[in-house]
């Protein structure tokens, strides 16, 4: 059986922007950014842009202390 991790967010690519984290979540721009600034979801900021690990975003779904 697949984990489920591989089955979430599987139209996504395995690295997010900010639009798409708010998509997956239904969540609009100053709660996604308050989640990356408090590092709630762990992303990189690459230029000026956050990029974030799509298996962040599935991990603080799960509660999973991994994803900070």
């Amino acid at each position: 059986m697949e984990h489920l991790e591989d089955l979430m967010f599987c139209e996504y690519p395995d690295v997010v922007d900010i639009k798409d984290m708010m998509k997956m979540l239904s969540v609009g721009r100053n709660t996604a950014l308050n989640l990356l600034k408090t590092s709630r979801i762990r992303g990189v900021v690459v230029g000026n842009r956050y990029r974030i690990p799509k298996i962040n975003v599935i991990r603080f779904l799960l509660g999973d202390k991994k994803a900070s």
